[in-house]
């Protein structure tokens, strides 16, 4: 449907907005009251605001949330979550015994800060400084994308507005002309410790937002009748919106109003009657529902085969012809990433993200290819992953691509992405000393272990092109976050175009039952390793060579069979510091049998074990143990 005008303010809409904010101000009291925990200070600050957006301004079909003209609401500052389940109470979708009863028990959908178990949240926040950042994806993806009219709205705390990662976002938002996001600071002076850095420094706000391109809205955050005109007016905008809303920490009730060491505390007992009972007590106010902006789905997305947010169009993964490469040939495997990129930009689904290094990672060969999926984020890791939550959170598949060291920068984001269920790609090129006279800043060295750490994470780490190029199309097809480790450099294809790569998996490319010891590799040591295992062949050593390309998950069984074969002599050698990356995750498995029964085994562990500097790829596999001559005596060793 299309949503109704809006209408001028009435005397008694004003007297309506201002029951529902003080309902809503009751169900934060009695929710975290009734749990023991909670903020609902935070929420009584924004409540007034809150409630003239359900009321006034949130089109949203409530009981279809996936309908594709549907407005997004992303509460940045998520520990006000009490504020956001009473207006889901107010809206009709849960009921009073669901809000009360269970806020913040276990099992309960209505967790301490909100996460997509719930059907009208589209991303997990609290995680401050976030929420803004999703909610350019989301915003990008209704401009440019799905091509619909809803609006992006996204409630954020001023303590947050202490994170660069906010300013990244209204950087992008205004670059961009995301007319379609409104951003609503509630300015209550507050933090968890004492007063926020600028306090009610509305002036100073404003001039910063006005600074990175968007266009700054004060407003008093309690007269709703102000908050009305601001929020219509964002809506005629041609920039991003930032409504900058002066409210009062714990407004309604004087004992708490604007008061210090009150944050994340509920009332107790007794002080919340008290409060309940000055605010006009329980009224259960209900609201009217506006409903969508539009019941349509956008012609690209019904090409596609139905709207992207509402589940999986045709196409989305449909197969692909992939680059084949020549046996021998020298491709690095950030080469054949571009490649597979420009093969899967046929899905309609699959947009790529860049952190200005698209000519180093080859995610430039999408932008050629599909200018019109293909977004920037200059160097903002914050804002590139954050992006791709919000893009992925419309049904669309993104990959984001950066040097790996550099999504040490983005790890919360990427943390939280987990959290939200997001389905992301990243791709992380530069990978280890194999880099070279770059020097350390720019090797990845923790990536493993970091993504590794991700819950429900998928790791890949090609050794040749064929293998990246059909990693890619794997990432593609899997759920939650995966992410794929790609070489600089140029080394021989392994793998003939037959060869499947599915994800779990590993290639055995030297052995038999009677070997000696078995050279655990991925990436650039794969490559290492087989000039070893040449070598020791001439010393009348057997090596196993094993292309572990699925770091997380890993193949336990073909590592179970090297331990039974080669009477447990592993050698793992691996371009990353020691804690956390290849010979972590064969160790891990190998001490958890599944029958419980552990075949001995002792592992040399070939890592990057000291602070690298530049040079050659050479010189730096020979400084940090992992040289073929490091391998050869390794495994030598294990052998005798």
């Amino acid at each position: 449907m299309t949503a109704p005008a809006r209408t001028p303010l009435a005397g008694t809409d004003q007297e309506f907005l201002t029951r529902l904010a003080a309902q809503l101000r009751v169900d934060s009291i009695r929710a975290s009251t009734a749990a023991g925990s909670g903020h609902p200070t935070s929420g009584m600050s924004a409540a007034d605001v809150v409630a003239v957006l359900l009321a006034r301004h949130l089109r949203y079909d409530w009981d279809n949330p996936d309908a594709p003209g549907n407005d997004r609401l992303i509460l940045s500052k998520g520990h006000a979550s009490p504020v956001l389940y009473a207006m889901f109470k107010a809206a009709g979708v849960i009921d009073d015994a669901e809000l009360v009863g269970t806020y913040r028990r276990a099992d309960s959908r209505l967790q301490g800060h909100p996460t997509p178990v719930l059907p009208w949240v589209d991303v997990a926040t609290g995680s401050l400084g976030q929420g803004l950042p999703i909610g350019v994806g989301v915003a990008l993806a209704g401009r440019y994308l799905d091509k619909l009219p809803y609006r992006v709205w996204v409630l954020c705390g001023d303590s947050e507005m202490a994170e660069g990662s906010i300013w990244e976002a209204l950087d992008k938002a205004a670059y961009y002309g995301l007319s379609n996001l409104t951003v609503i600071v509630d300015v209550n002076r507050l933090g968890q410790r004492g007063p926020t850095e600028l306090e009610w420094d509305l002036d100073a706000y404003a001039s910063r937002v006005a600074a990175f391109g968007c266009v700054p809205l004060p407003v008093e955050g309690h007269d709703v009748e102000a908050v009305d005109g601001v929020l219509a007016s964002a809506e005629e905008l041609d920039r991003p919106a930032v409504v900058l809303a002066r409210t009062l920490k714990g407004r309604g009730f004087g004992e708490i109003e604007d008061a210090e060491d009150w944050h994340g505390k509920p009332l107790p007992a007794e002080m919340a009657e008290r409060a309940i009972a000055t605010l006009g007590g329980d009224q259960r106010v209900s609201v009217p529902r506006l409903g969508s902006r539009t019941g349509a789905a956008p012609a690209s997305a019904a090409a596609a085969g139905g709207s992207p947010a509402s589940g999986s169009p045709a196409g989305a993964s449909a197969p692909v012809r992939l680059p084949e490469y020549q046996l021998g040939d020298r491709v690095p495997t950030r080469d054949a990433f571009g490649d597979a990129l420009v093969a899967l930009g046929e899905r309609p689904r699959i947009v790529v993200l860049d952190g200005e290094v698209s000519d180093s990672t080859r995610a430039k060969k999408f932008a050629a290819a599909y200018p019109d999926r293909f977004f920037e984020m200059f160097i903002a890791e914050q804002q590139m992953v954050g992006a791709a939550v919000g893009l992925a959170s419309r049904g669309y598949q993104p990959f984001a691509a950066t040097f790996g060291a550099f999504f040490t920068r983005a790890y919360d984001f990427v943390r939280m992405a987990a959290i939200s269920g997001a389905d992301i790609r990243l791709a992380g090129s530069h990978a280890g000393v194999e880099i070279g006279a770059d020097g350390p800043s720019q090797m990845a060295l923790e990536d493993l272990a970091m993504m590794r750490a991700v819950n429900g994470s998928t790791v890949l780490y090609p050794a040749d092109a064929t293998s990246a190029a059909k990693l890619v199309q794997a990432m593609a097809d899997t759920e939650g976050i995966a992410y794929l480790r790609t070489t600089r450099g140029g080394y021989p294809v392994l793998y003939g175009p037959d060869e499947d790569f599915p994800v779990g998996g590993s290639k055995l490319l030297r052995g038999g039952e009677d070997d000696q010891v078995a050279l655990l590799a991925a990436g650039v040591t794969v490559h290492l390793c087989l000039e070893a295992a040449d070598r020791l062949a001439e010393r009348g050593i057997r090596a196993r060579v094993i292309d572990l390309y699925s770091v997380k998950p890993i193949d336990a069984v073909r590592l179970r069979e090297a331990v039974r074969d080669t009477g447990g002599r592993l050698v793992v050698v691996e371009d990353h510091y020691p804690a956390g990356g290849l010979g972590s995750a064969v160790a891990e498995v190998l001490a958890s049998p599944p029958d419980g029964r552990a075949e001995p085994w002792r592992m040399e562990h070939l890592a990057v074990r000291s602070l690298p500097g530049s040079g050659s790829s050479q010189e730096l596999f020979e400084r940090a143990g992992i040289s073929v001559d490091h391998i050869v005596a390794a495994a030598t060793a294990s052998a005798s």
